[in-house]
């Protein structure tokens, strides 16, 4: 189903992000799988995810379809041209993947292949527009589809704290360009989500709000020294420092709990990064209340 026919029965959506296998084996990530199907509406399948490589994301979320479980599969702009790109798109309507992602990916310089030549051939913007074109039985020259494809768009927010001219014209560009509703970067404060939802309101389309799991102090200080327009408050990486393993585990699912909550009233839904711990998802859906 459609986030945003999900969102129009005034559910507030909650999807949960898990990375492929890093080989052939899919055990492991079932298991995850297991541990947050029947919490989220949806499992979102990263697209080489920091830049390493991974097992198609494609490949995952037809396992996911084949178990009746809804995925959203996450594109990336930077490792296929569009031919590759538009054909990825289409296997993953044959295999009846309809709600999809669009970024640009993180640069090849943080991955685990630096020597790789990012591709870029068509942007964020292109490629929404790309996948609009498949809905209307066209490819990106322009030429006919037999049968069209029935995704609803995404389109990652890649923009910072304090968004600029420039950042903002490109987002308006891709909801012009035919995106359905916006994910954002991992936000913690609901007054940076308040300044955010200001900035966005003129596009009328639903927000859903990234959060990456914190698994300790060092883990938050390093995604606000390395992850372009993430700030976790000083207060919170606080309230990590110096924590014992089982104490780590309740806090951190606190914190995710009160931004949860404090948000809930504000935007449309919730993308969850557990960082590998899928198995506190439940719990954490349960305490909210979704």
């Amino acid at each position: 189903m459609h986030i945003t026919e999900l969102i129009r029965q005034k559910k507030f959506v909650i999807t949960c992000e898990i990375d492929s296998p890093k080989g052939v084996n899919s055990e492991t990530f079932l298991d995850k799988v297991d541990e947050v199907k029947n919490s989220v509406h949806a499992i979102s399948i990263s697209d080489n995810l920091r830049a390493v490589m991974r097992c198609s994301a494609l490949a995952m979320c037809h396992l996911l379809k084949k178990r009746d479980i809804e995925p959203i599969i996450e594109l990336s702009t930077r490792d296929r041209n569009r031919l590759a790109l538009q054909s990825d798109l289409l296997a993953a309507a044959t295999f009846g993947v309809e709600n999809i992602i669009i970024s640009s990916g993180y640069d090849v310089s943080l991955g685990d292949h630096r020597d790789a030549s990012p591709v870029h051939d068509l942007d964020t913007v292109s490629l929404v527009k790309a996948a609009r074109d498949l809905n209307d039985e066209r490819d990106f020259a322009g030429h006919s589809l037999d049968g069209p494809s029935n995704f609803c768009i995404g389109v990652l927010a890649e923009i910072g704290l304090k968004p600029d001219a420039t950042q903002m014209d490109k987002l308006k560009r891709g909801v012009d360009a035919g995106a359905d509703f916006i994910v954002t970067q991992a936000m913690y404060d609901t007054a940076v989500l308040e300044e955010f939802l200001g900035s966005v309101g003129q596009f009328r389309l639903p927000v859903i709000v990234g959060h990456v799991m914190l698994k300790s102090a060092s883990s938050a200080s390093f995604l606000n020294s390395n992850a372009p327009g993430i700030s976790i408050p000083e207060r919170i990486i606080k309230r990590l420092e110096g924590l014992s393993r089982e104490a780590l585990f309740g806090t951190s699912q606190q914190i995710t709990v009160e931004f949860i909550e404090s948000a809930k009233s504000l935007c449309q839904g919730v993308h969850l990064v557990p960082m590998g711990w899928e198995r506190f998802i439940p719990h954490i859906v349960e305490a909210v209340g979704s």
